[in-house]
């Protein structure tokens, strides 16, 4: 007997290591990583595998970011003294063109290139044109050479004519790939500049993306309000336009950002009766500072901001010197006329009911990322700093009566941030000594109830995310480590001495069973956040459990609500989308992909593997997340009270009963 356990445990043992020896060698063949796996991508090939590397993605941002690339190239012959006029034409089949009366682009053969003009070497190479060493521009919007050829590859017709020297050029181009030489169309007298035509490929953007004229019209505007010495006509087929957008019509400020920002407020209340406006030109490689601003009383301020005509959608460093210019400049005028209460401004309380325009132009300078958000030279805090606070003194001081009017009205913004500050402190403290809040809660900054929301998280992992993603005014984290008490099944004394429930209740305020007050309640709303797997299920169960029998009024008063993670990622070049579930996934592949693309399909463990942006995009952001409402329901509540006994009760037979019966209903089970 012994001599037969031995044998069947030899082969037992001989048939493990020849099925580990197999999976050994298949791991290698698939894990072989040679030179003919490096995949080489030429021409604009990588603008179409990651347009989001060029332009941010490939949604309506995305798609209009091709026609600021495109009038950037305008506005730069513009800005630098060689066109004086620009045109924009939306037409009725989609194309939009770009035309200006600059000097055009080269079409002379190009120096490295013998056999091409320098015109296809710009339109199809990246990292080529006319603005790296600041020759051919001493400022420009341009700095990388893509902008251009980045438009070519992602348009299925790329049309470029230049007028130079009286002739007429012509080239044209499909998704970066010419369509044949250079033309020369002959003689044209009168003209000169570049004229760029294209249609945004479907393949990039979608059938359903498409101009929105009010989008277009908005941004050109903007443009002639930077540089008062160009003229910019608009154009646009009167079938595209939905709303009061004209169908044409001429900008030309020579009033610059004052006359765009008096546009802008028309109809406010303001501060003080003047705008606080002006520009320096500098000479050199500082090129010019132009702002204006205007305090608002009726409506919230806003700020906007450019760089050699780029939009800076997200401030940076030119922001920074406009706002530290105001404030020194107020603090030093409460100084002068002896008002102590000058020292507690700071510049949120000068800027944050301020209207301000501003607009730089500086040589080489850096942005965060391709697409220009947010402006990152540090010497643009010091030159717009220097500009504006001596100009800003100079205003102070010949109008002192609108001078005061602005130092009083910043005193009290300062007066009312203090008074919100030690009202939050004091109500928060006295909430806190009160209620004796659990140690791990990350509690919400406001005051009131109303607005506010407590996620209840699975683990300190994702607690630690959950803090990372939140917005600390309206949200609080309340991590629960592991699964808690079973209280289908628990006496009242195993109840109370359990921890993760005592800080729970002492969280939320309201009491449990006859002492449940729903007026205590000190958030709206209460979300259970747990990971969108089988246990995560099991321990939003045993929440809701505990919620239905000791708190029922907290669901039936609308206040108890389900988080829904995603279970999966998928990602393909520049575009990421998530998945509820399985079936949610392959709705998405269907939907979101093309037929044959090659989708990475990441799955989640758990909430704690996801980062703080990745939690607050697809769970947590109010704007873009999904919740789920648990109701007990409009039937029998006898009925309710009869399934949570089954299946959360201390009977495993009525547990068994109710899955015999209902196992014919379960789908899409992830075991």
């Amino acid at each position: 007997m012994a001599g037969a356990a031995r044998d069947l445990f030899t082969t037992i043992e001989s048939s493990m290591t020849e099925k580990t020896a197999r999976a050994r060698r298949a791991t290698d063949a698939s894990d072989a990583y040679t030179a003919a796996d490096i995949e080489v991508l030429e021409g604009l090939e990588p603008v179409r595998r990651r347009p989001g590397m060029y332009i941010g993605g490939t949604d309506e941002k995305a798609l209009h970011h091709l026609f600021a690339e495109i009038i950037d190239n305008s506005m730069d012959e513009a800005v630098a003294g060689h066109a004086t006029w620009i045109e924009v034409e939306l037409e009725k089949d989609g194309y939009l063109s770009v035309s200006d009366n600059g000097r055009g682009i080269p079409i002379d053969p190009h120096p490295k290139f013998k056999n091409k003009s320098a015109l296809e070497v710009i339109m199809c190479t990246l990292h080529a044109g006319g603005k790296f060493e600041g020759k051919a521009y001493n400022t420009s919007g341009g700095l990388h050479g893509v902008g251009i050829s980045v438009v070519n590859a992602l348009s299925d017709i790329c049309e470029v004519e230049v007028a130079r020297s009286q002739q007429l050029y012509r080239m044209v181009f499909s998704r970066g790939v010419p369509q044949g030489k250079l033309e020369k169309l002959g003689p044209v007298m009168n003209r000169r500049g570049t004229k760029v035509r294209f249609h945004p490929d479907e393949k990039i953007f979608g059938k359903n993306t498409h101009f929105k004229p009010a989008r277009l019209f908005k941004m050109t505007r903007s443009k002639a309000y930077l540089f008062g010495g160009v003229k910019i006509r608009w154009k646009c087929d009167p079938e595209l336009i939905t709303d009061d957008t004209p169908a044409e019509a001429e900008f030309h400020f020579p009033g610059g950002l004052k006359d765009y920002l008096a546009s802008e407020i028309t109809g406010r209340t303001l501060v003080t009766k003047d705008l606080f406006a002006g520009n320096v030109e500098r000479e050199g490689k500082h090129g010019s500072v132009e702002w204006a601003v205007a305090w608002i009383i009726d409506a919230d301020g806003f700020s906007r901001s450019y760089c050699n005509t780029i939009p800076t959608g997200e401030g940076g460093t030119h922001e920074n010197g406009l706002r530290s210019a105001l404030s020194k400049g107020l603090r030093e005028f409460g100084d002068r006329v002896g008002n102590r209460k000058a020292s507690q401004i700071t510049a949120e309380d000068v800027v944050g009911t301020a209207a301000s325009m501003l607009s730089v132009f500086i040589r080489e300078p850096e942005f965060q990322g391709q697409t220009k958000d947010k402006l990152a030279t540090q010497e643009a805090t010091r030159i717009v700093e220097s500009a504006v606070k001596d100009a800003f003194d100079h205003w102070l001081n010949q109008s002192p009566q609108q001078a005061t009017k602005l130092l009083e009205w910043a005193i009290e913004q300062a007066e009312d941030r203090l008074k919100r500050r030690r009202e939050k402190e004091v109500s928060r403290q006295s909430a806190t000594r009160k209620l004796r809040l659990p140690g791990k809660l990350a509690d919400c900054t406001i005051q009131a109830a109303a607005g506010t929301e407590i996620f209840i998280v699975e683990g300190d992992s994702a607690g630690g995310s959950a803090k990372s993603a939140r917005q600390r005014e309206t949200q609080a984290i309340l991590p629960l480590r592991g699964k808690i008490l079973n209280v289908a099944n628990a006496s009242s004394a195993k109840l109370s001495q359990n921890q993760l429930l005592s800080d729970l209740i002492l969280a939320l305020g309201v009491g449990t069973g006859s002492r449940y007050n729903d007026d205590d309640l000190r958030y709206e709303r209460v979300i259970i956040m747990t990971d969108a797997d089988v246990d995560g299920a099991h321990i939003a169960s045993l929440l809701i459990t505990f919620f239905y029998q000791q708190m029922p009024e907290l669901i039936e008063n609308g206040h108890l609500f389900l988080a829904v993670p995603p279970l999966f990622k998928l990602t393909h070049g520049a575009k990421s989308v998530y998945a509820r579930d399985e079936a949610h996934r392959a709705e998405l592949l269907a939907k979101e992909f093309k037929p044959g693309t090659k989708v990475d399909i990441g799955r989640f463990k758990g909430l704690g593997e996801m980062n703080a942006a990745q939690l607050k995009e697809t769970t947590m952001d109010p704007k873009r997340r999904t919740l789920l409402r648990v109701e007990i329901g409009d039937g029998d509540r006898s009925e309710v009270g009869e399934a949570v006994n089954a299946l959360m009760g201390s009977k495993p037979e009525a547990r068994f009963r109710f899955i015999q019966e209902h196992a014919a209903f379960a789908r899409d089970l992830d075991i």
